[in-house]
């Protein structure tokens, strides 16, 4: 497994993969690798000839400095959990690799779909993230790219970025990975401690509620039984809402297809995640 932390470098390797023929997909990531992360990457592997993940933590997406720096960073633990993982390079530059200063972007706008959720709770975190993946996308040039479904309205603001830039690369959302006990994987879970770790199963409990009982009686109702979940749990809701799938708008009444989409402190710990409510109509 090769490591590249220059752009020269992944650029050569790159160029020798088109060269040659050479399916490449990509897994972007910020590090703190967990097991949601192995499971990207394994579907990259299934269905490429190479696949590079990127280890970078993106300073431009954090809203808050405090944030950036408590975000965890071990690179080498994260290269012990993917070693062995065949056709494999793993891309890991420094602030300055990822943005040199002569480098040209032209920002997105991103619309109405960025304004709402995290883009009203975190200002510039959308702007920052099309940055750098509008770096790393130019950089690796994939066929395919791989990203989780539990960072929903992220998902849907690279499909647009995809679009809006030309790129053409087939984005492929991929299942949202929980532990035993319903929690999303996250790397942010590390900061949890073993209480607020219990805690933070209120947040995936509210999911599955509102789940269950979408279409039985109103959203607000719903809404509100499910942010009880959450509170009762010692949580800050900072939002809980059920939105269409594709447009992230607030659905005022039950649809077939909507997304419970949730962001909660626990502790000193921002968790988000959503869950896909079919309901019967």
């Amino acid at each position: 497994m090769q490591t590249f932390v220059t752009r020269q470098e992944i650029i050569a390797w790159r160029q020798q993969m088109r060269a040659n023929q050479k399916q490449i997909g990509f897994v972007p990531t910020m590090g703190a690798l967990h097991q949601g992360h192995l499971s990207l990457v394994k579907q990259a592997c299934a269905a490429n000839d190479v696949v590079v993940v990127s280890i970078f933590v993106n300073p431009k997406q954090f809203n808050q400095s405090a944030d950036l720096q408590a975000y965890p960073r071990m690179l080498e633990a994260d290269l012990v959990l993917l070693n062995g993982l065949e056709n494999l390079v793993i891309f890991a530059p420094n602030e300055q690799e990822m943005y040199p200063k002569d480098l040209p972007f032209s920002p997105m706008p991103l619309g109405r779909i960025g304004q709402l959720l995290e883009g009203a709770h975190r200002p510039g975190h959308f702007e920052g993230v099309v940055h750098v993946v509008h770096h790393l996308f130019a950089l690796m040039q994939p066929h395919k790219a791989y990203f989780g479904q539990k960072d929903f309205q992220q998902l849907a603001i690279i499909r647009l970025l995809n679009t809006f830039y030309g790129f053409g690369i087939d984005i492929i959302g991929c299942e949202t990975v929980r532990e035993v006990d319903g929690l999303a994987m996250s790397s942010r879970n590390l900061r949890l401690n073993a209480q607020e770790r219990q805690n933070a199963l209120a947040i995936s409990q509210a999911l599955h509620f509102v789940k269950n009982r979408a279409g039985t009686r109103t959203i607000e109702q719903v809404k509100k039984e499910a942010c009880a979940i959450i509170k009762q749990a010692g949580l800050k809701i900072e939002y809980l809402e059920i939105v269409d799938p594709d447009t992230l708008e607030n659905c005022v009444q039950w649809q077939k297809e909507q997304v419970c989409c949730v962001a909660a402190i626990c502790g000193e710990v921002r968790l988000i995640d959503n869950m896909l409510c079919e309901s019967v109509l």
